[in-house]
């Protein structure tokens, strides 16, 4: 092919519209394009290739080493070391309620003393002893509480800007509890089509790997034209709302929205499986919103005075809905009730509270991926890989909170990959400053303002110098293996998993004295539909090869060479697993299928 001639389509959502429009205006290959995936591609193969066997020979068979991996991990690692070094303050809050003459009531807290406050970091830390608390509360029994002042301010809160990739994902995971790679999944059928009736099969949202914010203006007019056939003037602002996109976007596509915005989520309730329902009710109502004028809030603050103490109480009305009529509008106190400087107010209970301050929270999927976008670090066709590779090579477990937490062996890697590879080169693999100018070297190479060969010798260079101190090292002492929760069935000592020639396995605790094996069993998520008792389980036949049956093996004899599909079936409840079709799904108990994108039909 002649990269010069028109050769190629580009189309981000799979509609017929879309299709046509690109097919009549084909453009050539951009070739910095193709040297920027080359030059990641090759990249990601130095570093891996040539670190994940000096981990299996220092630390043990098995693990693994990447560019944007091993900065994830990192990440996890600092915030764990910061909980543990972390050392409480511990705090009081004073609340006292309050009631004026007419009724109405008032919850205020301590806020100052002698006209200075006593918070910082939006915790009372300055009121951090009984004895200032009994002080406080002095001075409340021996003289009248009465209003100080009373202000009220209106602000407007903007609408929120249509979802990236990113933010997809983290809205996915606060509002449904979907993990990253379950979003994704999701998504992706919504991208590759359903057949919706009246219009057949169609796409339902366009490309959902971006970090884009901008909307065609096609898209834009269509999506003002509904919101102002379905709202009142008000609600439509006089021009769109334009978002930029933070950092170095690539732009190569939309933001993610529907590709048809009368195509409403309650328009489709009934053909789309649950999670379907969930992300695209999300997408389209955040895409919709973001076109919408701001919600007016009414601030509230009431001030008191007992003597030297000070109390106050925040309050917040929504004044006029705007976009938060189809996006939820997080408000931080209740409506408050006007007060008169001067007023008296009547005590009816005061409460005293000791608190501490807390570590940092860990981090769950959702923020994680945050922070590396937020730090340059991976891209959106990564985000949701990075965690569960961290999953998968046992580096990090998902706690009973949802939270991301180191393991010993996550720790182990992290702790030799920070001695050789966390200097102030290119090689700084996991440094999340020098992997970011990693990033923008290779955004360089895209924009044709730096060679493909350059950006790889600078790197090379200093890799290779970090990578023969790291082989003179010793072996890091030995994991230790990490337990099953289940107790060996000869001997009764605790089965731990191990790692073989073939790959992880099931051992005894004792060995050698205890030479008991058995496969590892990795969970799928899913019950079993054949039985509905057994977990549908990952294991390795003879010949090397992964396949899917019930953990009640050999009680329940399902089996399968593909995965389940994380879908409930939608006629009998049972798990539906993935067919050889990309995006395609069968249930093995009644036959139920489904295919993600049917033929077109332009008759």
């Amino acid at each position: 092919i002649n990269p010069e001639s028109p050769c190629r389509v580009r189309f981000y959502e799979i509609t017929a519209d879309a299709v046509k429009e690109a097919l009549i205006s084909p453009e050539s290959v951009d070739m910095n394009k193709v040297e920027a995936q080359q030059a990641r591609r090759i990249l990601d193969r130095l570093v891996g290739y040539t670190l994940s066997p000096l981990l299996w020979k220092k630390i043990g068979r098995g693990l693994s080493a990447g560019r944007v991996q091993s900065v994830a991990l990192a990440l996890v690692c600092d915030r764990e070391e910061e909980i543990e070094s972390f050392v409480p303050r511990g705090y009081w809050i004073v609340t006292v309620t309050a009631v004026a003459e007419d009724g109405r009531k008032y919850i205020l807290r301590a806020d100052s003393f002698d006209g200075k406050s006593l918070w910082k970091e939006g915790k009372s830390l300055l009121l951090d002893s009984e004895e200032f608390v009994e002080t406080i509360l002095a001075e409340l029994e021996s003289n009248p509480l009465t209003v100080s002042d009373f202000k009220t301010r209106e602000s407007h809160r903007a609408a929120p800007a249509p979802f990236r990739t990113s933010t997809l994902q983290q809205e996915a995971a606060r509002r449904t509890g979907m993990s990253p790679r379950r979003t994704m999944r999701t998504a992706q059928e919504l991208f590759e089509g359903v057949t919706v009736p009246g219009k057949g099969p169609v796409g339902l949202i366009t490309y959902m790997r971006t970090d884009s914010l901008r909307i065609a203006p096609d898209a834009l007019e269509k999506c003002r034209a509904y919101i102002a056939g379905h709202f009142t003037p008000e609600y439509l602002p006089e021009k769109e709302n334009v978002y930029a996109a933070k950092g170095r976007s690539q732009d190569a596509h939309e933001a993610i929205r529907p590709t048809d915005i009368e195509i409403t989520p309650e328009s489709v309730e009934g053909i789309l499986s649950p999670d379907q329902m969930k992300i695209y009710s999300l997408i389209w109502r955040r895409f919709a919103a973001s076109q919408m004028t701001p919600a007016r809030v009414s601030n509230s603050t009431l001030k008191a005075l007992a003597g030297k103490a000070g109390f106050r109480q925040l309050g917040e009305t929504l004044t006029f809905p705007g976009w938060s009529a189809l996006w939820p509008l997080d408000l931080k106190g209740d409506p408050l009730e006007p007060a008169g400087k001067g007023d008296l107010l009547s005590v009816e209970d005061v409460n005293r509270e000791q608190k501490f301050t807390r570590p940092p929270a860990r981090f769950s999927e959702a923020t994680l991926i945050k922070v590396l976008e937020e730090k340059g670090v991976g891209r959106p066709s990564t985000y949701a890989s990075i965690v569960e590779t961290l999953y998968d090579r046992r580096y990090v477990l998902r706690n009973e909170e949802r939270r991301i937490q180191p393991m010993p062996l996550g720790r182990t890697v992290d702790r030799f990959l920070k001695k050789y590879f966390r200097g102030e080169s290119l090689s700084s693999i996991v440094n999340t400053d020098f992997t970011a100018r990693m990033e923008e070297n290779l955004d360089d190479v895209e924009e044709g303002k730096a060679t493909r060969l350059a950006v790889l010798k600078e790197f090379w260079d200093a890799f290779t110098g970090s990578m023969g101190e790291a082989e003179k090292a010793p072996a890091e002492p030995p994991v230790p293996p990490e337990p099953t929760g289940e107790d060996c069935p000869l001997c009764g000592s605790p089965l731990v998993r191990k790692m073989g020639r073939f790959g992880e396995f099931v051992g005894c605790s004792a060995y050698p004295e205890c030479k008991h094996t058995q496969p590892l069993l990795v969970k799928t998520g899913a019950v079993c539909p054949k039985c509905g008792t057994g977990d549908v389980v990952k294991r390795k036949s003879r010949k090397g090869k992964f396949f899917y049956g019930c953990s009640r093996y050999p009680e329940c004899d399902f089996v399968s060479w593909n995965p389940p599909s994380g879908n409930a079936c939608p006629e009998c409840g049972a798990a539906m697993m993935t067919t050889g079709k990309k995006g395609g799904e069968e249930c093995p108990k009644c036959g139920h299928a489904v295919v993600s994108v049917p033929e077109e039909n332009d008759g």
